[in-house]
């Protein structure tokens, strides 16, 4: 495997039997040289603006636990949002809350397109061969991907603290979500602080979806993952969510199966 300095993805545990697929789109805040920082400055660069701080920590975490395979974008989402597809408008963003991505601005299609196919492609691609590969071996496979978000937006104090987003198949969540109601000390919500309309589902759609795969995308707020100790908690309470959620729902009380997106926008 290319180091995460030359590669644009980075696969841990390719060979991991465990029941889970973990994925972070947003793990790192590095911009390659080439793209000159893209006009920003080291302030966005270290915020979320750039990455989803403290996601990667937690998606090794649970990636080890479960001995299960971990894929990670080693770019910055202002590069590329591996995320969105690539006619997104969000894919490549010009403004990230209030800052202006000068090199962004005003790109042509060819431009586009180079940022696709050295970012997006490849990250998309090494996700596919691994779900196939995890298929043809007949290994149980549930998707789960893994973001934070900050605690409060444009002046708008968050008091979600772990959102569990689904997009149509909301097998999974549903189990999570009534596992976490009923164990977790933390307010844990359905489709929180984002949901499918805010364009945050493509990988599930993309990925687990049209496999019939089981999926969640897990949304931690990022002051509960500022250091060691609290990716650990979190990593505790997450794995015993995970884990308990592994069983059949009639093993779940309280667990009710729903096909309906309850989205919400903050």
């Amino acid at each position: 495997m290319e180091s995460a300095d030359e590669s644009p993805v980075q696969l841990v545990r390719p060979d991991a039997v465990g029941p889970f697929v973990f994925v972070c789109e947003h793990a790192s805040n590095r911009i390659p040289a080439s793209y000159n920082n893209l006009g920003v400055n080291e302030a966005v660069r270290m915020s979320h603006a750039a990455w989803d701080i403290g996601a990667l920590e937690l998606s090794q975490n649970l990636s080890q636990r479960f001995d299960s395979p971990l894929i990670a974008s080693t770019v910055s989402r202002l590069v590329y949002d591996c995320n969105r597809a690539p006619d997104s408008a969000t894919a490549i963003v010009e403004r990230s809350e209030d800052d202006i991505v000068p090199a962004n601005l005003d790109l042509s299609d060819e431009q586009r397109r180079q940022r696709v196919s050295s970012v997006y492609q490849p990250f998309a691609d090494q996700l596919s061969a691994l779900l196939e590969h995890r298929s043809v071996q007949s290994t149980e496979t549930i998707l789960v991907t893994v973001h934070s978000f900050t605690p409060s937006l444009r002046g708008q104090s968050r008091q979600v603290q772990i959102g569990v987003l689904h997009d149509a198949d909301s097998r999974f969540a549903d189990d999570m979500l009534g596992i976490a109601k009923q164990q977790s000390r933390y307010v844990v919500e359905r489709n929180q602080p984002y949901g499918p309309d805010d364009d945050v589902t493509h990988t599930l759609t993309k990925h687990a979806l049209p496999r019939g795969l089981r999926n969640v995308m897990l949304e931690v707020r990022n002051d509960l993952l500022q250091d060691t100790a609290g990716i650990m908690i979190m990593g505790d309470m997450l794995f015993s969510t995970l884990n308990n959620a592994l069983l059949p729902s009639e093993s779940n009380p309280g667990v009710v199966h729903s096909n309906e997106s309850n989205t919400g926008r903050t």
